[in-house]
């Protein structure tokens, strides 16, 4: 047996070596307006991960496996919707639903939405929106456990208040916690508002029940942002401070094979490069990481998954660009992996080629099959689209 060891250790490392990216599109609507924001979860409790969308005029849900749309609301605001979380919050196999909407990135004084989606007892009819307060250019959001186990609606615009090109106020990312009665006013607390120009956050794995932490990417980096019993302590993996960093856009927490972390990017906000860091040495406590750039050639980078899609025990990434004004560029999505447990060794796999001028992008495992497949949301594409992983 001891030898057999080996042999099998040796047998793995080849067929990892020998991975070739399989994956087959799918088309489920031809018909989007714009594809702002993606989020995937059961909607209806039948076990199976649904997609939901927040389009330009519409918030939609499609049921699977047949992928009939179904439109939850439509035109909440005067401008378009922008955001979208779904989540089981309360432990019944339905989602919980939010979105943004009013999206106007120029107005950073009287823009901006935020609804909670109260579902009907028939989940394929209109939702009801309740408003919320919410601070202008809203943007992001997401469901995050906090540390009494249940969830907060984090919010994260783009702006701050009365900001003029990234400069003035910082942006408040604000937590809402969810009332009994939905219906009643829903407080908030104040996560963080020490950076400009926050294009995204990240969700950080916590096991168990534990709490979650963030990732935020904005003008100044990328900073780590833990729950604590007095607020939220603030941690930076990057800082950009000087002219050749010029911020983050999207931003996503990673994993090699032997556990080590790892924080990808897509720099500058709406930019051309994909980039890991790497924690330093003496571990991910000590210091600002390494930056890696893996490709430089995207033409207005929006889109950035990180998942197992390929059976390799580490986080691939999927990455979009959709070319907004810039006539004549191409568009796609590719895959980015390795092998290599020491964060070298990158690959590149073209997913599409000039079909889908990708607006967001997410993986889950839509079929039981046991491996993750792709949704991504166009925008001069107008479509939404699933890759099916193919991975025997």
């Amino acid at each position: 047996m001891r030898f057999l060891f080996p042999a099998l250790l040796t047998l793995a490392t080849c067929l990892h070596a020998q991975v070739t990216p399989n994956f087959k599109a799918e088309v489920i609507d031809s018909t989007v307006g714009i594809g702002y924001g993606l989020a995937l979860a059961d909607v209806d409790g039948d076990g199976r991960t649904d997609i939901l969308l927040a389009d330009k005029d519409l918030i939609v849900w499609y049921a699977n496996p047949t992928w009939k749309k179904h439109v939850m609301a439509e035109k909440l605001t005067e401008k378009d919707h922008v955001c979208i979380a779904a989540r089981d919050i309360d432990g019944d196999g339905k989602a919980e639903v939010a979105v943004g909407a009013q999206w106007n990135p120029g107005d950073t004084v009287d823009s901006g939405a935020v609804f909670y989606l109260e579902a009907p007892a028939d989940r394929t009819q209109r939702w009801t929106p309740i408003q919320l307060t919410h601070e202008p250019t809203t943007h992001r959001m997401r469901w995050v456990r906090n540390r009494a186990g249940r969830y907060d609606l984090i919010v994260a615009p783009l702006h701050g208040r009365g900001n003029k090109a990234g400069a003035g106020a910082g942006v408040r990312i604000l937590a809402y916690h969810r009332p009994d009665d939905v219906r009643q006013p829903w407080n908030t607390t104040l996560v963080n508002d020490a950076m400009h120009l926050t294009h995204n956050f990240e969700i950080v794995p916590a096991m168990g029940n534990e709490p979650e932490s963030l990732l935020l990417g904005g003008r100044e980096g990328i900073a780590q942002l833990t729950p604590t019993e007095t607020g939220w302590k603030s941690r930076w993996i990057t800082r950009h401070d000087t002219p050749e960093l010029q911020g983050v856009g999207e931003v996503r927490w990673g994993a090699f094979a032997g556990g080590q972390p790892y924080v990808a990017a897509i720099e500058p906000m709406h930019g051309n490069q994909v980039v890991i860091y790497t924690p330093p040495p003496n571990g991910p406590k000590d210091g600002l990481w390494t930056r890696s750039v893996l490709d430089d050639t995207l033409t207005d980078g929006h889109a950035l998954a990180a998942h197992d899609l390929l059976g390799l025990n580490n986080r691939q990434l999927v990455v979009g660009w959709r070319a907004h004004h810039k006539i004549g560029s191409r568009v796609g999505v590719k895959l980015f992996y390795t092998t290599k447990e020491d964060g070298s060794g990158w690959q590149q796999h073209l997913l599409d080629d000039n079909t889908m001028a990708c607006e967001d992008a997410m993986g889950t495992d839509l079929d039981g099959d046991r491996d993750v497949d792709i949704v991504a949301a166009g925008r001069a594409s107008k479509n939404l689209k699933i890759y099916w992983n193919q991975k025997p």
